[in-house]
């Protein structure tokens, strides 16, 4: 996952004469020579990884196969990028030392997670006023300095494409031992919630009794039939999500939704997407969740453990200042902003201002867009070893610990709170602003990863609902992005494409000051971001995900 040239590139198999040659599929390149085609493990047309070998040559070290099947495709995409774990039989996990836990299984337990998870690092467990939220013990199994912590450390997180995982953890880990199913007794830290600003910390055993997806718990939330003490936890931990919620956001948190698309695929196929938001079960998890990282990073401060906080700046004055004139630009009525704003006065205008651009383009019914505009603003959250606090989230301190299964800076935080607790362990030693770069970056690469396997999902998905519309068919959208020449206009809801300048009319459009619209030279007139625009679809990439717009004559 890096941006230098991959160390392998995957190619289609094609043919000249009796000679085999791939042709890079992802990115245009020269054609790389593989030998005679009998030597080749693949069939004409076909995926396969290619390791190249100077001179124009290069050796097949594994077939894909075809690229019509998304999910070999999602398997080469990964591949390329050099986080494709490879199946391997599954081994033992070795029994983790005895030690004394807390006996949690009598508590009434239940998980939360989409219905494709197959990894599951938290649960809840609601005990009279207090709530427990039980983290899967990861660092019971892998030990610091081990082989498969070395990997951990590598890798930094799990990749999540589309129909398909690759795990920071071998899946004997992430989707057995350490992962909290139903019905199996499993090791975890627990961090207890109480009454007022209570918290306390311990290790753990539990059982989890529910294994709910999202879909279930919104609609047991909204009074649909479940068990009666199942349904009590739910409307319980709900009330107080919406409580912590409420405190954040008048601490001057971001009220900023980033909805992601859900595929579904079968036969190799994309045959269904849906933009997924924020409910009131993701929303119970998420604040729960936040607040246990808080109270974590708490408690690491307190005692100046050595750990890795997500930290997130406040954003600068400057760039406030340039934020509210763009918006104005844009005729989204922005709050006063107070004078030369800095530190925590600077991250509460931000999500006083971020509260505001939500509430016009609810009014409106577009500009679900401008948010982007807020992000660009902030610094971008990261992992250090310093407490810098996290402006988006209203917090002081802040951390990773809630999912150790695919983050390996919460593993990190987990050995930091067990040593500062008198647990097993030497607690977080080496360089930490070296692997908080480190897993700063690998964070990166598996975003921009994850977004390229999206968009070649969307554009496959466009390309089968045009064939039934027919390629003249037309979309009402709105303009998403601004560069230099050309559009970005999302439409349909999911999709997102370019259009080029050109394509407005007989004119020469520039990009006007602040970076808001495109402006015609001639006839000065400017399409701004937000504004409704009506495309047709020119051509849709199955291989890269690009789509190229015309605007549509309607």
């Amino acid at each position: 996952m890096t941006a230098e040239r991959p160390a392998a590139i995957v190619c289609t198999l094609a043919a000249r004469g009796r000679v085999a040659i791939g042709e890079p599929y992802f990115e245009a390149g020269p054609a790389i020579a593989l030998g005679r085609r009998l030597h080749v493990p693949a069939g004409e047309g076909d995926l396969v990884l290619v390791e190249p070998r100077g001179r124009g040559g290069g050796r097949v070290v594994e077939a894909l196969g075809s690229p019509d099947d998304v999910n070999a495709v999602m398997h080469a995409l990964a591949a390329e990028a050099g986080v494709a774990r490879p199946e391997q039989p599954s081994t033992p996990v070795a029994e983790p030392p005895p030690d004394a836990r807390a006996d949690r299984r009598g508590l009434h337990t239940f998980t939360i997670d989409p219905a494709t998870a197959r990894d599951f690092d938290d649960a809840i467990s609601v005990d009279g006023e207090r709530v427990h939220v039980h983290i899967a013990d990861v660092s019971a199994f892998v030990t610091a300095g081990g082989p498969v912590d070395d990997e951990a450390d590598e890798r930094a997180t799990s990749v999540y494409l589309p129909g398909r995982v690759d795990p920071m953890l071998p899946a004997n880990l992430a989707d057995g031992a350490c992962s909290l199913v139903p019905g199996q007794d499993r090791l975890a830290v627990t961090v207890t919630l109480g009454p007022g600003d209570a918290v306390s910390f311990e290790r753990s055993v539990i059982r989890s009794d529910h294994r709910l997806t999202y879909e279930q718990a919104d609609a047991i939330l909204a009074g649909g039939e479940a068990p009666a003490e199942l349904a009590a936890a739910l409307r319980s931990t709900s009330a107080t999500a919406e409580r912590l919620e409420a405190d954040r956001r008048a601490r001057g948190a971001l009220a900023i939704d980033s909805p992601e698309p859900a595929f579904r695929i079968a036969g190799g196929e994309v045959v269904a997407a849906e933009v997924e938001r924020a409910t009131a079960a993701h929303r119970l998890i998420e604040q729960l969740m936040v607040r246990a990282n808080e109270r974590v990073a708490e408690r690491l401060w307190e005692g100046r453990e050595p750990a890795l906080y997500r930290v997130h700046e406040p954003p600068a004055a400057d760039a406030l200042e340039a934020l509210v004139e763009r918006l104005d630009e844009l005729d989204v009525p922005t709050p006063p902003m107070p004078p030369h704003p800095t530190g925590p006065a600077a991250g509460q205008y931000a999500g006083t201002v971020s509260a505001a651009v939500a509430r016009f383009a609810a009014a409106r019914g577009r500009g679900q867009t401008l948010p982007s505009l807020v992000l660009r603003a902030l610094e971008r959250a990261r992992y250090d070893p310093a407490n810098l606090g996290h402006s988006g989230l209203a917090s002081t301190a802040y951390c990773h610990f809630t999912s150790p299964i695919r983050r390996y800076p919460d593993l990190v935080c987990h050995r930091a709170l067990l040593h500062r607790l008198g647990g097993a362990g030497v607690g977080v030693t080496g360089d930490l602003a070296e692997l908080a770069a480190h897993c700063s970056r690998r964070e990166r690469e598996a975003a921009q990863l994850e977004r390229r396997g999206q968009d070649i999902c969307l554009a496959r998905l466009l390309r089968r609902r045009l064939y039934d519309l027919g390629w003249q068919a037309t979309f009402d959208g709105e303009v998403s992005g601004v560069i230099d020449g050309a559009l970005f206009v999302r439409f349909d809801e999911l999709f997102e494409g370019l259009l080029p300048a050109r394509s407005l009319g007989d004119d020469w459009y520039a990009l006007d000051r602040l970076g808001v619209a495109l402006v015609g030279s001639r006839t000065g007139s400017r399409v701004r971001l937000a504004d409704p625009l009506t495309v047709r679809v020119r051509s849709a990439d199955p291989a890269t995900g690009k789509v190229l717009l015309d605007l549509g004559r309607v």
